[in-house]
């Protein structure tokens, strides 16, 4: 019988299938057919529950978006006033980027026929340009998801996630670079389309550079204007808390939507891939997809925040669903999985969160220095555990 492991040549063995059984081509396309199942199951579903449901999401953006303006704009001088119009201005934020903006850019609801909502034509609350972020996440990230040299979303050019990578000195600062590219994470998306490493090595121009972004720069002045001239302006003597308060509901979105997009890929578990994907069929697709991706455990408010990107794994094998649905679709997908013998990587969003920081911190040094760290660590514990049997032998 002929065996595939998906198209998938893996980087490390660390990140490899220890954990996935290896599919025959039968087995393989058996597992895209019931993912496939589930997919249109729900798909026959979709009507005015989600609807309903989107509608509820945009109203919750638009209220918390004035009533959090409002409490700056003629409280902003009072502390705890001040402290709950940016809380709930970051929130407002953190919706409309991402149950609202990402997954409506996906076109999740274009089905509703509501110009407002249509996939093609909306722009979100943040300085990424809707048609950049279609093109960079949409198409890009979705299509080579944790593929080396084709998903900029690996590490964002920057940071080192795999020995796939060759190590540099600049790897030291895998962590900090983190940290940093999470402060300004909206930043960062927006430049992703110009693919500024290439401005560096000399493969683009200032002037190429200059004119790819036209649009971004438009966009870049319309955001600063408005939360950092606009609405400052107009609050008259409560300029200042007004300035404070959307410069700090813009960190308060930015460290979140990271933290989440960070789980999603960026986990010990989550595989980064060599580019094999030329003759990928939809079930290999499907694998790859969920070997990529992980998901974080929470209630209605941690999923609702993360835009359900917290079932990152439904998300990418179904980015067309609306995401509201990934809770129900999840258990199915999850016992697929299991009757294949395919790692589901989920768990707490603690748990993941540390995950990422783990895996940054281990892929900054060179891979000897990782290996004799953990030969060292692996006979620190056996010593530990055979003091602790000799102990256990005299009592």
């Amino acid at each position: 019988m002929n065996m595939i492991n998906t198209n998938l040549v893996h980087t490390s063995s660390k990140y490899s299938n220890q954990k996935n059984r290896v599919l025959s081509v039968a087995e393989t396309e058996e597992f895209g057919r019931k993912i496939d199942a589930i997919r249109s199951e729900t798909m026959e579903t979709i009507g005015k529950q989600d609807s309903d449901y989107i509608y509820k999401v945009r109203n919750f953006v638009r209220y918390t978006e004035i009533a959090s303006r409002g409490m700056l704009m003629f409280g902003g001088w009072i502390p705890p006033v001040w402290l709950l119009g940016t809380g709930m201005l970051g929130v407002s934020k953190i919706v409309e980027n991402m149950e609202l903006g990402h997954n409506v850019m996906h076109g999740q609801f274009d089905w509703l026929n509501d110009p407002s909502l249509n996939g093609q034509t909306y722009d979100w609350d943040t300085i990424c340009t809707g048609e950049d972020w279609k093109y960079t996440h949409n198409y890009v990230h979705h299509t080579y998801t944790n593929v080396l040299g084709k998903d900029h979303d690996i590490g964002y050019g920057v940071m080192r996630m795999t020995r796939g990578q060759e190590w540099e000195p600049r790897f030291l600062f895998n962590v900090p670079l983190g940290i940093v590219l999470s402060t300004g994470f909206e930043w960062l998306l927006s430049l992703q389309r110009l693919e500024l490493e290439k401005l560096i090595d000399g493969r683009k121009s200032v002037k190429q550079v200059y004119a790819e972004s036209k649009n971004l720069r438009k966009k870049m002045l319309r955001q600063f204007g408005k939360d950092y001239v606009f609405f400052p302006l107009i609050a008259g003597p409560m300029f200042l808390p007004v300035l404070a308060g959307n410069a700090v509901a813009n960190l308060i979105r930015n460290y979140w939507s990271s933290a989440v997009i960070y789980c999603g890929h960026f986990t010990e578990d989550a595989e980064m891939m060599e580019d094999n994907t030329a003759n990928e069929t939809k079930a290999e697709w499907y694998l790859r997809q969920i070997r990529g991706s992980s998901n974080f455990t929470g209630g209605k408010v941690i999923h609702f925040m993360s835009g359900n990107l917290s079932h990152q794994i439904e998300h990418h094998l179904f980015p067309d669903v609306p995401a509201n649905r990934y809770q129900q679709m999840a258990p199915k997908v999850r016992t697929v999985c299991a009757e294949y013998g395919q790692h589901y990587n989920s768990a707490s969003f603690a748990k993941q969160f540390a995950s990422v920081w783990v895996r940054l911190a281990e892929h900054s040094l060179p891979d000897p220095v990782v290996d004799r760290i953990a030969l060292n660590k692996s006979k620190w514990i056996g010593a530990v555990k055979g003091l602790v049997d000799k102990v256990k032998g005299v009592k």
